[in-house]
């Protein structure tokens, strides 16, 4: 028998997805739980295992065609049944099928979990999709010697990293830019490119970014944020940093004042669970676990990956494990289970010197801390004026389900934990 592998909806606002790259190819053997595919859905690229075993006999969505949530992508052969049986089959189901010609609706979902399902239907394959540059300007159509050489994949790839095609040389057949080439040049910092004068550029939005714009202005929107912000004096926590570094210099870990921070706020969640909570509009539902979430900066977008029971790891451990999120969140290598569950989040910009912000709660959590830059102040201690590190702090809350005594309780908290930086050890 023959077994279809389809598309998943992986969120709530996942309609279709486009199939990156294909791990495997026809006729290779496939195993239960390896990964075939790399998809994108709505907020990553993500890898999409197999469910059942057998060998790959038809694509039915090439890489950078769409398939809807739910439609086939692929058809395994399993058991006694050859795969030049199932391709003539597929093949007779297309030709009978109503022409897949009109690139009309072809949909196409997202993938990073593995989705596999057994119908009988056939299944027209979808026609690539294409995507015109955003670039301000381009070669006239009939000059061949200026007119770029873009695959249809890396043209699609370097609108949604915004990356201009025509200061790129490509590494294809006949210098034809192809998917590395646009990848490579997205991975290098790049300065801001200044358009010059009477040029505009039009910025197509990825889904990633679509998806983000839709889900902020809901939460704008719905949720009637408030906003509290303190100042904690960092100097001693510095200073315990420092020490901890020094001894784990050998195992090359270098612990950061946000592991620090990390740990300080699930204890503090602990303490004030109010705050490490849910809310559905209708009741608000308190967890005994912190999952928290980090929000991570990608090329043209914002991934949140959770780092699951940070309450139970000391420092070492949410050094480590933060930073293998992190890392496979900017490589667009996350399961899916990785970026869903957070009962709180944090949003750092300490790295860009920003001093203080305020960020946008993510549904259906409740808060959200925003921190900013560890920085040396002038303070008064005493009658003294002393320069002292200090880090500023400001909590987002979903006012219809936390009170502000009872934000500034959790603040409280979380500024006398990093303040006394030895209980964050015990």
């Amino acid at each position: 028998m023959s077994v279809e592998i389809t598309m998943p909806q992986l969120s709530d606002t996942m309609s279709e997805g486009v199939v990156v790259k294909w791990k495997k190819k026809e006729g290779d053997a496939v195993k239960q739980g390896e990964i075939v595919a790399e998809v994108e859905t709505d907020k990553a690229t993500m890898e999409m295992e197999a469910f059942d075993a057998g060998t790959l006999a038809v694509i039915v969505v090439k890489e950078g065609g769409k398939a809807g949530v739910g439609k086939p992508i692929a058809v395994l052969a399993t058991g006694k049944e050859s795969i030049d049986e199932v391709r003539q089959r597929y093949a007779a189901g297309a030709a009978a099928a109503p022409s897949a010609a009109a690139p009309a609706a072809t949909s196409a979902a997202p993938a990073a979990a593995p989705a596999a399902v057994a119908t009988s239907a056939a299944v027209a394959e979808a026609p690539p999709t294409t995507f015109k540059p955003v670039h301000a300007t381009t070669a006239p159509e009939g000059d061949e010697d200026r007119r770029m050489r873009v695959s249809p994949l890396a043209r699609r790839v370097a609108a949604e990293k915004g990356v201009d095609l025509s200061r790129l040389s490509g590494s294809g057949p006949s210098g034809r830019i192809i998917r590395r080439d646009v990848e490579s040049a997205s991975a290098s910092p790049a300065l801001p490119i200044r358009l010059g004068s009477g040029r505009s550029e039009v910025i197509e939005l990825t889904k990633m970014r679509l998806a983000i714009a839709k889900n902020l202005i809901a939460s704008k929107q719905s949720i009637p944020h408030f906003y509290e912000t303190i100042e904690a004096d960092v100097e001693a926590l510095s200073e315990l940093r420092g020490g901890m570094n020094k001894r784990l210099a050998a195992q090359k870990i270098r612990i950061s004042l946000s592991d620090f921070v990390t740990r300080a706020v699930a204890m503090a969640l602990l303490d004030h669970p109010a705050l490490n909570a849910t809310f559905d509009g209708q009741r608000v539902t308190r967890w005994g676990d912190v999952h928290l979430g980090m929000a991570v900066s990608v090329p043209d977008g914002l991934i949140v990956p959770v780092l699951r029971s940070v309450d139970q790891m000391d420092v070492k451990e949410i050094r480590l494990r933060s930073l293998d999120l992190v890392e496979r969140a900017r490589a667009q290598k996350l399961k899916q289970s990785e970026m869903r569950g957070a009962t709180f989040t944090v949003s750092n910009l300490g790295a860009y010197g920003v001093k203080e912000f305020s960020a946008i709660i993510n549904p259906p959590e409740v808060g959200i801390l925003a921190i900013g830059a560890a920085q040396k102040r002038p303070i008064v201690r005493g009658d003294a004026i002393v320069a002292r590190t200090m880090l500023t702090l400001t909590l987002s809350a979903d006012h219809r389900a936390v009170d502000g005594a009872t934000a500034a309780q959790f603040l409280a908290g979380l500024k006398e934990l990093l303040e006394e930086p030895g209980m964050l050890l015990a």
